[in-house]
This record gives C-alpha cells, sequence and structure tokens, in this order.
C-alpha cells in the first residue's frame, strides 16, 4: 500500500502490509530538494506501524542532512540504527555514517531547562550576602597582609644592611613634597569655607568670634588629617596599585622571587615607610594651611586682625587637640599603603585588571579611613580628650 508517490527521484515511504511481518520501504531522494513533501509523508504515515515493522532502506537514493533528520523523526533513532546496521542493508559508507552522525546529535539533544525564576526579595539577599561575603574575604587579606609587612619589618629591624633607604627616599619625596601644594591648596580653601560658613551662622547669636575656635578644633582634631588621607587614598594608593600591578602584569615580581629576593622587602616596606613619614608631614601642613585660611576670612569679614587670631589660638585651643589629629595620621598612612599594594598584588595579568584593582584599592582606602576616622572621633569623645 502505497501512501504517498511523487516524481521519479523524490523520497518515498511505502508500507507494505502483505508480508509478515510488515514492511516500510524507504526509497528515493531523501533531500532538502523535497523537504516539503518529504515532511507531509512523515506526517502521514507516522502512527501507522509498530515495532515489529521491518525497515527497508535499500532504495534509498541520494540523502542529505535535511533527510536524514526527517527518517530519525520518522523511524527515530534506535530503529533508524538498527535497520542501517542490518546485515541485508545495501546503504553506502556514506550514508551510513550520515545517519549516524544525526540520529547520534538527535539523540544527546534535549531540550535545556528553564531556570526557574528567582523572586526579587532573593535575588536582593542573594547579592547584599555576596557583598557582605566579598567585604568578609577582604577584611580577611588586609589583615594577614598587614601581618606580613609587621613581619617583614621586624625581621629586618636590627639588619641595617637590608633596609632600602634610596627607594625610601624616593617615595618620600613622590608621595610627600610632590603632593604638597595640592595639600596645601585644598585645606586652605576649605579652611576658608569653614570660616566663612562659621561666621555667617555664629553672627545671628552674636558669636563671630568663636569662627577662630571652630576653624582651630575642625582642623586640628579632624579636617586636617581627613582631608589629607583622602587625598592621598586618591593620589597615592592608585599609584602604589598601578606600579604594583603592572609588575605583576609583567610578570617582574615573579623575575624578582627568581632572584631570590623578597616582594615585601622590596616593594612594600619602603612605600609603607615612605607614606609613614610623608603622611603627618602633610597633616601637619593641612593644619596650618586650614587655619590660614581661616584666618585671612577672620581678617577680612570679620576684622580679626592676624595678632588676635594667634592670641585667640593661644588661650582656647589645647595642644592635646593637636595631637588627637596627628596620632590618626600614621594609622591611616599605614592601611593606605597596605591596601594600595595588596590590590597590587592582586592584578591578575590584563590591562583591565590594573584599572579595576587600582579603582578598588581608592575605594577601599577612602572608605577604611572614614570609618576609622568616626570611630576614633566617638572613642576620643568617650574619653573626653
Amino acid at each position: 500500500m502505497e501512501l504517498m508517490s511523487s516524481s521519479t527521484t523524490a523520497g518515498n515511504a511505502q508500507l507494505d502490509a502483505s508480508r509478515s511481518p510488515v514492511h516500510l520501504r524507504v526509497t528515493g531522494d531523501w533531500t532538502l530538494a523535497h523537504y516539503a513533501d518529504l515532511k507531509g509523508l512523515s506526517e502521514t504515515i507516522r502512527g501507522q506501524y509498530d515495532d515489529t515493522t521491518h525497515i527497508d532502506l535499500n532504495g534509498l537514493g541520494a540523502l542529505d542532512t535535511a533527510g536524514a533528520s526527517l527518517l530519525v523523526e520518522l523511524l527515530g533513532p534506535e530503529r533508524l540504527g538498527r535497520s542501517a546496521e542490518h546485515p541485508d542493508c545495501t546503504l553506502s559508507g556514506a550514508d551510513r555514517a550520515l545517519l549516524q552522525t544525526v540520529y547520534c546529535s538527535m539523540t544527546d539533544f534535549c531540550v535545556p531547562i528553564k531556570e526557574p525564576e528567582v523572586g526579587v526579595g532573593i535575588q536582593l539577599l542573594t547579592r547584599i550576602g555576596l557583598a557582605v561575603d566579598a567585604v568578609w574575604q577582604d577584611t580577611l587579606q588586609l589583615l594577614g597582609f598587614v601581618g606580613l609587612i609587621l613581619e617583614t619589618i621586624a625581621r629586618n629591624l636590627f639588619r641595617p644592611k637590608r633596609w632600602r633607604i634610596t627607594p625610601m627616599v624616593a617615595h618620600i619625596e613622590q608621595t610627600g613634597l610632590d603632593a604638597a601644594p595640592i595639600v596645601a591648596l585644598l585645606t586652605f580653601l576649605v579652611g576658608a569655607v569653614v570660616a566663612f560658613l562659621g561666621a555667617t551662622v555664629l553672627a545671628s547669636f552674636g558669636a563671630s568670634i568663636f569662627t577662630v575656635d571652630l576653624v582651630a578644633f575642625s582642623f586640628l582634631r579632624e579636617f586636617g588629617v581627613l582631608l589629607t588621607a583622602i587625598l592621598m587614598a586618591g593620589r597615592t594608593a592608585s599609584a602604589f596599585t598601578a606600579q604594583i600591578g603592572s609588575m605583576k602584569a609583567n610578570e617582574e615580581i615573579d623575575a624578582i622571587r627568581t632572584l631570590g629576593l623578597d616582594p615585601m622587602e622590596l616593594l612594600v616596606v619602603p612605600r609603607v615607610l615612605a607614606l609613614l613619614v610623608a603622611l603627618p608631614m602633610l597633616t601637619f601642613l593641612a593644619m596650618l594651611s586650614g587655619i590660614i585660611g581661616g584666618g585671612m576670612v577672620c581678617a577680612v569679614s570679620l576684622d580679626i586682625s592676624p595678632a588676635m587670631f594667634l592670641s585667640l589660638l593661644q588661650s582656647d585651643i589645647g595642644v592635646q587637640h593637636f595631637l588627637v589629629g596627628i596620632v590618626k595620621a600614621p594609622i591611616f598612612a599605614f592601611l593606605i599603603a597596605a591596601i594600595g599594594c595588596l590590590e597590587g598584588f592582586k592584578v591578575s595579568g590584563s590591562a583591565e585588571s590594573v584599572g579595576a584593582h587600582t579603582t578598588s584599592s581608592v575605594v577601599q582606602s577612602i572608605f577604611v579611613v572614614i570609618v576609622l576616622d568616626a570611630v576614633a572621633a566617638l572613642f576620643f569623645m568617650e574619653m573626653g580628650w
């Protein structure tokens, strides 16, 4: 019984029910040119035979991938494989290989399972958890790196021959002297702004004279060291990360280790010690510049002469306020240098990684400086200092 017929070269399938078992004869060309007709034939004949039906492929003509895929859909991969490998089958080796490739591909293929949608709340909690875990891991790495720096300094403390004086002096020049103009200018302007705002607010209470105390307290205790540390975080920490990160990307640090040298001793310790020296000096300069800026505004706007300004400073401002501000400078310097060097060692080897870790070092340094300054302010306030 012939279900469908077309041109002499078009593919066809005939179901012969007169024989036992029933035979399904596949003949003609099963190619892309006859795909539409063969597709309709497959839809018509599907389901009219069972597992006992014998498949005869000896009359099969030309075959391509499109026809092979239709045969696999029509007969099924396992049955088509058995029929192609049957001893009585006269298919060519190329057709057997094509059929095997197609039915293996279709057997292995599975429709991807769509992942269930996650609610917005769960996604938010997941991102928060990942961020908290990243902060925790960064904190552990920073603490370990700080310990390694302290261990290196302690190991070489009584070994003067291993001190790197020349690179330390060079870094003091880069981080301290070269940054002095921008620190002085910034704090001078901030001091002038603080004095102007304080004078504007205090004038309504008839207490303009206390603008001197406001400027002195703010710069000696907080603004001097805080502004300087933030500038160093943006200027110096990024420079340390970029320098060490470029060396890491160029495998120069591996070369240093190959030569038997310690990168911590050669690269990190000189930078840390240089910033420990430079930041307190810049903090002192920032305090002076801020107070001078406030003094100029007082002289211009409030008719407070420089002599009176200095007299009020001497009578109202104790030295403990200066010590509260300056004692924070070495702590900030150590952490800024440690974060900058650590992020440099984290660089993976590409220019993109150098930029990412440079940005990370600046953000982390500023964050740590502000958090520690807030904690220190609360501590000194509770202690009454």
